[in-house]
């Protein structure tokens, strides 16, 4: 059997640490808190877990916080969590297998990361993260903000979970002050930093300074390929914000470059061409994102909605605008399937039976 140090960062988490470290601590052999300046009562109830509690002064660096919460651990692997995050039963139990199995030349275990729900507590928008990783290697924290550990070494998967579980908003000025910090000081963005960085411009509505650093970003073809699927719809978005939706267009095509397409991708396609009143492209289109499948080995960010229910529901409505109503319904029941109780797909129901369906 392995045995697990748990390192945190934290600062003012009273609301959410207790209900983390309860769900981790039958993993866990050693837990790490490292503080980063609360002013509420988490390290009072991180104290009731453990008493390796240490402070660090924050200097707008994620990834120095967390390094210096990973040197502190003495164990043979190394679990990060936040503290909004949280190992469910089922993930419990299988974790616990995991541990008493896992070969000890494994450096990095990829373990799947939920950060969306829909209203069935389903997750909808999951993505592997580096989650479990052997600590006598040299694996490092990288980036000041959305901090990433490059995997190296024997890489394992499992379909083992982390739910991220929010109970309020964080800062949402954080990550763009930290960004526009390095900026000042003179710093280069590596590709992954400039990524995130257009996307905290783009989330900010300040879209044409984004679409100029997603575009800089996909030009110099340095980028993961995933963040560069990702900059693709980023900038069509950015592009439909300033009404220039051929230029929106032509960014998701520009996806195709890095793979075969993906669900969400023709489901922004099929959307576009819905809004232009063409249909049958539109039908095309989602019919595409429905026959695709997740490949969620890949490290990118799935939303498996858009490979089942989203394209069934705009089929629906295709159909239903070019008077195809058996269609239209029969798509509208394949919504259901993956959604029983959703309010739009009940709500059609309704409009098909009134017609006959």
């Amino acid at each position: 059997m392995i045995t697990i140090s748990l390192c945190m960062i934290v600062k003012n988490e009273q609301d959410v640490i207790g209900r983390c470290l309860e769900s981790a601590k039958e993993i866990a052999d050693e837990i790490i808190i490292v503080d980063t300046g609360s002013c509420d009562k988490t390290v009072e109830i991180a104290s009731h877990y453990t008493q390796n509690i240490y402070y660090f002064k924050w200097i707008d660096d994620f990834a120095a916080a967390r390094n210096f919460s990973f040197s502190k651990a003495t164990k043979e692997y190394i679990l990060w969590l936040d503290a909004d995050d949280v190992i469910e039963e089922k993930d419990r139990q299988q974790f616990l297998k995991l541990k008493n199995t896992l070969s000890n030349n494994i450096d990095v275990v990829m373990l799947l990361y939920h950060v969306a729900f829909d209203q069935n507590d389903n997750a909808i928008h999951s993505y592997y993260r580096e989650r479990l990783l052997k600590r006598k290697t040299d694996l490092k924290w990288l980036g000041a903000v959305h901090e990433a550990i490059p995997p190296k070494g024997n890489v394992a998967y499992s379909n083992i979970a982390i739910s991220h579980r929010k109970l309020r908003p964080s800062d949402p000025d954080r990550n763009i002050r930290i960004f526009e910090k390095l900026l000042s000081e003179g710093h280069k963005l590596e590709p992954r930093q400039q990524f995130y960085y257009a996307r905290e411009l783009y989330y900010h509505k300040r879209y044409e300074e984004a679409i100029s650093l997603f575009e800089q970003f996909l030009y110099e073809q340095k980028g993961w390929i995933e963040n560069n699927i990702s900059a693709c719809i980023d900038l069509a978005n950015c592009y439909k914000k300033i009404n220039q939706q051929q230029k929106a267009l032509l960014s998701l095509y520009h996806s195709f470059l890095y793979d075969i397409p993906r669900g969400e991708v023709c489901c922004e396609i099929g959307e576009l061409f819905l809004q232009r009143q063409q249909y049958k492209t539109a039908i095309f289109w989602f019919e595409t994102a429905s026959n695709q499948k997740p490949d969620i080995s890949s490290g990118g960010f799935f939303t498996t909605d858009c490979y089942n229910y989203i394209p069934y529901l705009q089929l629906c409505v295709c159909y239903d605008k070019l008077g195809d109503y058996k269609t239209a319904a029969m798509y509208n029941q394949k919504a259901k399937q993956c959604k029983p109780n959703d309010a739009a797909v009940l709500q059609n129901e309704k409009y098909f039976n009134s017609k006959g369906f």
